[in-house]
C-alpha cells in the first residue's frame, strides 16, 4: 500500500502518518494487549491500524471517508478482525460500540479542524472509555496540558483536567505526514477519572461558568463573572475577586459554580 493510492481530502482534515519511527513510538506508548477493546478514530490508510491488529488480533475503527475503507480492508486482510463503522466520529455513539463487553481504548490522528469538538464528544461518553491516545496539533495539546498561570491555560485545559489526567507524551514533526500539515503535532494520553478528583455539583453550570470566565480572560473575576456571582460570593468560595480566570485551579472553578443555583442563568 502506497500513499499515492489515495489523495488526502482537505475537507476531512486528512494527513496520513508515514514515518515508521513515529509509528513505532506510538505503538509503544499505547502498548496494546490482546483482549483489549481498541477503537481507532479515522484510521485512514492504516498506518497505525496494521501494527495494532498484529498485536491484538482484533479492533474497531470509525472512518468517515468511505473511499478509504475498501483499501483499509484489503491492507489488513489476514492480520486480524477489523470492525469498521462508516460514520462521523462527532456523532458516533461510543457507548453503543462498547456495549457490555468492557471499556474502550480510543486512539487516532484527529482532524485538526474539529479536534476540540471531538475531545468534548469523547468526554461526554467517558464512562465507557478506559483511556485515549491521540495525535493532535501541538498548540492544542499544549493548551490541554497547561497549568494555571500559563498563557495557554484556558477553557480546554480546565474542562479536560476536571475529567481526566492529561499527559503530553512527545512531539511529531510535520514531515512525518503526507501531505505535511502546516503545523507540528503532539501525541497525548488522557485517562478519565474513575473517581472525580473534586466534586462538581452541576456539570452544566460548571461548564457555563468556565466559558464565561475565559470569554473575557483579561478581566478580573469580579467583572467577568458579575452576571453570575458578586464579590462576596467569589470570596466565599475562597477565591480572590481580583484574580483572573487563568490563575485558578480547575477545582476552584467547581467551587465557584457550586454557589450558583439558578438554571435560568444558562441559556
Amino acid at each position: 500500500m502506497t500513499y499515492a493510492t489515495h489523495r488526502a481530502r482537505k475537507r476531512f482534515g486528512q494527513h496520513f502518518l508515514q514515518d515508521q519511527q513515529v509509528i513505532d513510538q506510538i505503538i509503544r506508548a499505547i502498548d496494546p494487549q490482546p483482549g483489549e477493546r481498541l477503537l481507532e478514530i479515522g484510521p485512514g490508510l492504516g498506518a497505525i491500524t496494521l501494527p495494532l491488529l498484529r498485536r491484538t488480533g482484533a479492533m474497531m475503527a470509525v472512518e468517515l471517508d468511505r473511499d478509504v475503507i475498501p483499501r483499509l480492508i484489503a491492507s489488513t486482510k489476514g492480520l486480524g478482525e477489523l470492525t469498521i463503522f462508516q460514520a462521523d466520529a462527532l456523532r458516533f455513539d461510543f457507548r453503543e460500540a462498547a456495549g457490555t463487553e468492557g471499556k474502550l481504548r480510543l486512539l487516532g490522528n484527529l482532524p485538526y479542524n474539529i479536534s476540540t469538538p471531538l475531545l468534548f464528544h469523547f468526554l461526554e461518553q467517558k464512562d465507557c472509555v478506559q483511556d485515549m491516545h491521540f495525535m493532535l496539533q501541538k498548540e492544542v495539546v499544549d493548551r490541554m496540558a497547561a497549568g494555571p498561570g500559563s498563557k495557554t491555560y484556558g477553557r480546554l485545559s480546565v474542562m479536560l483536567q476536571a475529567a481526566a489526567t492529561v499527559e503530553q507524551l512527545f512531539d511529531i514533526g510535520r514531515e512525518a505526514f503526507s501531505p505535511p500539515p502546516k503545523v507540528n503535532s503532539s501525541f497525548v494520553r488522557l485517562v478519565p477519572y474513575v473517581s472525580p478528583p473534586f466534586p462538581i455539583k452541576d456539570y452544566k453550570m460548571f461548564a457555563f461558568l468556565v466559558v464565561t470566565a475565559f470569554s473575557q480572560r483579561r478581566k478580573t473575576l469580579r467583572n467577568s463573572l458579575k452576571t453570575l456571582l458578586d464579590s462576596d460570593q467569589i470570596e466565599l468560595a475562597g477565591v480572590n475577586p481580583a484574580a483572573r480566570a487563568e490563575t485558578l485551579e480547575p477545582e476552584q472553578f467547581a467551587q465557584l459554580a457550586s454557589l450558583i443555583n439558578s438554571d435560568e442563568l444558562i441559556p
